[in-house]
């Protein structure tokens, strides 16, 4: 078990090296030049040298490359005289001293995403700690109603295999894998937040928290989840319908479960007892990367509903070309999608005994 652990802690590792590795020159070879969108097309000659030596612009690739792993490292390299060295000064962060040399100090810290062009000199981290939460929760909302209707779904189209239920079910499963998330927004908010909006009182557009009318608080608008964890958890509850569905037919004809047919257990007993937690297997695998993909894919959906999380904030970033911005929300969500399979993978293992390891 610990040498499976320290395999898929090695695995994960390679893979966000590999991330930030082709996060970096993708993102530094884009068209385009920040220092001046950052200067709003008021700078002159001195104001575009002072903010490439600021932000390391004027560096070779190479050395950029080399700042922004010590940036990202917990164990990182800085020089003890921040004055000459702008980018190896470790008082941009808190942190603890691990070893001190001549020139140099080896430092324990957090992983330092570096600061906005855009707004103010705020921390990436600062941005991504208030918009993830609201992402967070729509993820959660959407995959919530997917695995509950889904597995609802899965079984009863199973049961009812061949028959009118069956077919609608199936049809209904398909236009959901089939529509994009970005056309079923524009659907969904223009038919239940305008045309029936006097019947439902939903909005076309409304994040979780909201300003009320004279500016004085802040108020959770509930109903405005309603409408975006719908609309991103359409695609995974068509897969988890056919999985649910193929998974338990396949499970029904086994040796098994005709054993239990024999000794007289109904259809219900059987299927809660028996033939469910092998069912679940697939399913549980599906949503572990729906899920993840889930915080990627809401980009969309939360920009067409104005919904103020990070898939709104990277869509922002991109229009203004804030990089620090972009390629921290691109690696907080390429880290939770590898911890998740992690956590999937262990899951996996205690639903089915044939996987676990020994």
């Amino acid at each position: 078990m610990i040498s499976y652990f320290i395999h898929k802690i090695g695995y994960a590792l390679l893979t966000l090296f590999g991330v930030v590795t082709v996060i970096f020159f993708l993102f530094n070879v884009l068209p385009g030049d920040p220092s001046r969108m950052m200067l709003d097309q008021q700078e002159d000659s001195a104001q575009l040298q002072n903010i490439r030596k600021k932000y390391g612009f004027d560096q070779p690739i190479s050395k950029q490359y080399f700042y922004y792993l010590n940036d990202l490292s917990p164990i990182s390299i800085h020089s003890n005289n921040p004055n000459n060295f702008t980018f190896l000064s470790p008082n941009k962060y808190s942190y603890l001293p691990l070893l001190r040399f001549k020139k140099y100090a080896v430092i324990l810290k957090y992983p330092y995403l570096r600061k906005s062009f855009q707004k103010t000199d705020k921390k990436v981290s600062e941005i991504i700690n208030e918009t993830l939460p609201n992402t967070a929760i729509l993820a959660v909302s959407a995959i919530t109603i997917a695995i509950f209707l889904g597995v609802l779904f899965g079984i009863l189209s199973a049961i009812y295999k061949d028959s009118l239920l069956d077919r609608i079910i199936s049809i209904i499963s398909t236009l959901g894998m089939s529509v994009p998330s970005f056309f079923s927004a524009i659907l969904f908010a223009w038919f239940f937040g305008f045309v029936l909006h006097k019947y439902t009182n939903l909005n076309m557009t409304g994040s979780l928290f909201e300003v009320d009318d004279f500016g004085e608080g802040i108020t959770i608008q509930w109903k405005n989840l309603l409408l975006p964890s719908i609309v991103l958890g359409i695609r995974p509850l068509a897969v988890v319908i056919q999985l649910m569905r193929n998974s338990l037919l396949e499970v029904l004809n086994q040796d098994y479960i005709r054993t239990a047919r024999a000794k007289g257990l109904s259809k219900y007993s059987i299927i809660k007892t028996h033939a469910l937690k092998n069912a679940l297997n697939p399913v549980v695998t599906a949503v572990s990367g729906w899920f993840a993909s889930m915080l990627a894919g809401a980009v969309f959906v939360e920009y067409i509903f104005n919904w103020n999380g990070l898939g709104k904030e990277i869509v922002n970033a991109l229009n203004t070309l804030d990089l620090p911005v972009i390629m921290g929300s691109v690696l907080v969500i390429s880290f939770m999608f590898i911890l998740i399979n992690i956590l999937v993978d262990v899951i996996y293992g205690l639903l089915d005994p044939k996987v676990r390891i020994a």
